[in-house]
């Protein structure tokens, strides 16, 4: 009698000798039984071993998994089971039903919690347009699987032209529905009698996706070697309709006897409320993002029996990629009920014409579309350039970083203050009656956000921001030190043409062994740095971004502007210091240059984080008089305090800082400002020293030993500075800079 074209069946899955055996199947070989045990991926391959009445042929480990491949004198009945001991057991092997999908198009897929409408859309869908003829599905739902799911799905099947059998295989089969008769589970057609073992399952392996890799293999032996061609993809997977033909037909037809294919997870813009999730939602992809997950079309029979069939690829067969075929991954339909922002970021998503074509098209499904953006007009179109920073007690530091970016050629400072006790704040005020910047109280208390967060929002309103043409945030110890032309922004804007963002990727600079604070200018000072190739420590590489404003972000950010408008993603043109173009994977979320994207040739940001020892007492004390955590401000000495080489590129900008700044300084009132942030700074230095923990502190920070340390980062690897100094010996700490060496420690010795 012809099988009906819905069938239920279930792996049969023992625990046998404390170890799981997911299935065993008996393949006739002459008057005995070829007889292949797959165990679960937890089973040591020393645990097996012979057993009474069986020869073993081969043992071997796939995906993870064993399997056992024997030979039995005996046609049928139980068998023992091969594990050491003698204490495996007897099972009574499956047979296989591999006319079942003899000769036909089959697909093997996972359900994870598809329902059955998607599921038939799904064989309708790949039927009419793929010449799919079967499918077998694996549920991954809870053992005892779902009643009203298959009884849809059988409902529903015989409406699809072109698919002559579904079977729906349960990973994990519960006792009641083993052991009761078939009339009781009127659900099309249940297991054949016989079929199922008595031996109560073990708790269901299969709960983490695709946690048994050795499916692959079950499915092959006991349902799928007779096929015409398999194609693996799962219920949440559309194959993109293909030029170049069928992908059964391209499997039958390879070389290999197989083909690649390349799967992309798609995902909805937005899905209507009050409706149900569809394929045709499935619009978008990431831009930033083209890796394809592998899977696969086989011919059985084309690519033998000695292949081995796996999740990404046919082991032994070589398909090659270059003639791939194309797959859509539907990713919402894999997470039902949670928003597609909770599932990828929404910055990342553009549409796709191919999906939206078969959103449209071939499923008639109306999609929500993403809506239209266009390029804001940037500023005055004059390249007006504009800062916004943060400042705290930075008093004796601001006339210099003003001068001297107002020198390059920076127009407009807008800067928010908070808790100062040294005259920053006055100053600043002073500065924005004169017309020289803009001071602004920092509302990050009542807006209840950190204090730079709350800035930059807070900045986004401000007329300065909104009519400037290229804007960046950064801080009182970076300096734009431009290579190009002249030394000004001018000459940088030239050298970067079209671009509209620039990644200045910051170069650490030390205290070149300068203890005490002076008031001269920094960048005359402090000329000792970081190797340009410098990937340690983290904050090496890090950059601030240069950028014209064009509507392609939503707001200001502290390395670069966030909140990518996914619409404009292809107008961006953002280079590094050397000019080249970033690649569009840095686009949503980079804030750190890497060794294929870092760059110095056009600009560098000097970053001079600690300045003299002295200062970096004032720095890290942030208004503690007698207390200082040494292990923290010493670590972080350590990461920032870079003195390996010299770099004086900036000093050819002293000459019209110089000027600037002697412009500022002729006015009295600006120069008894600056003089009180100055001796403000020197009584912190002198009463922070007096007190023991910080005596003690800054002789640490002074000591020959962090002199050496300070030329040495080249040779330390990145836990050392997550550590800090004390981790490293002596000995390591005596070498000379110019040696080959190299010193790390275990992540699980750091402690910061």
């Amino acid at each position: 009698m012809a099988e009906p074209p819905f069938l239920r069946r279930s792996l049969n899955v023992a625990e046998i000798g404390g170890h799981v055996l997911l299935e065993a199947v008996a393949l006739p070989a002459g008057a005995g039984r070829s007889v292949r045990f797959f165990f679960r991926s937890d089973t040591p391959m020393a645990a097996l071993g012979p057993a009474p009445g069986l020869a073993i042929e081969d043992m071997r480990s796939i995906g993870k998994g064993p399997m056992v491949h024997a030979r039995a004198d005996t046609a049928q009945g139980p068998l023992p089971v091969p594990l050491k001991g003698g204490g495996g057991g007897v099972v009574t092997p499956t047979l296989p039903e591999t006319d079942l999908f003899a000769g036909l198009n089959v697909a093997f897929a996972q359900r994870n919690s598809e329902s059955a409408a998607i599921v038939l859309d799904w064989l309708s869908y790949h039927a009419a347009h793929h010449g799919m003829q079967a499918a077998l599905i694996l549920d991954r739902a809870a053992p005892g699987g779902d009643d009203s799911f298959a009884a849809a799905l059988c409902a529903g099947l015989p409406a699809i032209e072109g698919v002559h059998r579904v079977v729906l295989l349960n990973a994990a089969t519960p006792l009641g529905l083993r052991d009761a008769p078939p009339e009781a589970h009127p659900i099309c057609a249940p297991d054949a009698p016989g079929k199922d073992r008595m031996t109560p399952p073990p708790p269901d392996p299969w709960t983490a996706p695709l946690g048994e890799m050795l499916i692959y293999e079950i499915a092959r032996t006991r349902f799928l070697s007779a096929a015409r061609a398999v194609v693996n993809i799962d219920l949440s997977d559309l194959l993109a309709p293909d030029p170049a033909g069928s992908v059964f037909d391209r499997a039958v037809a390879s070389a290999a006897g197989c083909i690649t294919i390349a799967l992309r997870r798609t995902y909805p813009w937005r899905v209507r409320k009050q409706t149900s999730l569809h394929f045709g939602d499935h619009i978008c992809v990431q831009f930033d993002t083209t890796r394809a997950r592998r899977r696969w079309c086989v011919a059985p029979a084309r690519a033998g029996e000695d292949v081995i069939w796996r999740i990404a690829r046919i082991v032994g067969a070589d398909p090659g990629t270059a003639d791939a075929a194309r797959a859509y991954r539907c990713m919402a339909l894999r997470h039902p009920g949670q928003a597609v922002s909770t599932i990828v970021p929404k910055t990342s998503l553009v549409e796709d014409a191919a999906l939206v074509d078969l959103a449209q098209q071939v499923f008639r499904h109306r999609p929500v579309r993403m809506p239209k953006r266009k390029l804001a007009a940037a500023g005055r179109g004059t390249d007006r350039t504009a800062i916004v920073t943060t400042m705290k007690n930075e008093g004796p530091f601001i006339l210099e970083w003003i001068a001297y970016h107002r020198a390059i050629g920076v127009a407009d400072f807008l800067i928010y203050t908070n808790d100062c006790t040294d005259g920053t704040d006055t100053m600043l005020q002073l500065l924005q009656d004169k017309g020289l910047i803009q001071h602004r109280d920092n509302p990050f208390r009542q807006m209840g956000l950190r204090p730079q967060h709350a800035a930059l929002q807070a900045a986004e309103a401000e007329p300065l921001v909104r009519h400037a043409d290229w804007v960046i945030c950064m801080d009182v110890d970076e300096y734009i030190n431009i290579h190009a032309g002249e030394g000004r922004l001018a000459d940088l804007y030239r050298a970067v043409g079209g671009a509209n963002m620039i990644a200045l990727t910051w170069r650490l600079f030390g205290n070149s062994d300068i203890h005490e604070y002076r008031d001269r200018p920094v960048i005359a000072q402090f000329t000792r740095c970081a190797p340009q190739f410098a990937r340690k420590p983290h904050q090496a590489w890090g950059f601030k971004t240069l950028f014209r404003q064009l509507g392609i972000f939503k707001k200001l950010g502290v390395h670069r502007p966030k909140g990518l408008r996914p619409q404009l993603w292809d107008r961006i043109a953002w280079v590094n210091g050397s000019g080249q173009p970033l690649p569009r994977q840095m686009y949503r979320n980079a804030w750190r240059s890497t060794t294929e994207t870092y760059g110095y040739d056009l600009v560098t940001l000097n970053h001079y984080a600690v300045r003299s020892a002295e200062s970096f007492l004032v720095k890290r004390d942030r208004g503690r008089v007698n207390h200082v955590d040494r292990d923290q401000g010493l670590a972080y000495w350590f990461r920032m305090n870079n003195n390996a080489q010299e770099d004086r590129s900036i000093g050819r900008m002293l000459p019209a800082m110089q000027a600037e700044l002697d412009r500022l300084m002729a006015d009295p009132e600006i120069a008894a400002a600056h003089a009180h942030a100055v001796a403000r700074h020197r009584a912190k230095i002198a009463e922070l020293r007096a007190t023991d923990s910080h005596a003690r502190f800054y002789a640490d920070l002074t000591s020959p030993r962090m002199e050496r340390l300070s030329r040495l980062h080249a040779h330390f690897g990145a836990n050392v500075f997550l550590a800090g100094p004390d981790v490293i010996p002596d000995e390591i700490a005596a070498r000379d800079p110019d040696e080959t060496f190299f010193f790390s420690v275990d992540r699980r010795e750091t402690s910061h």
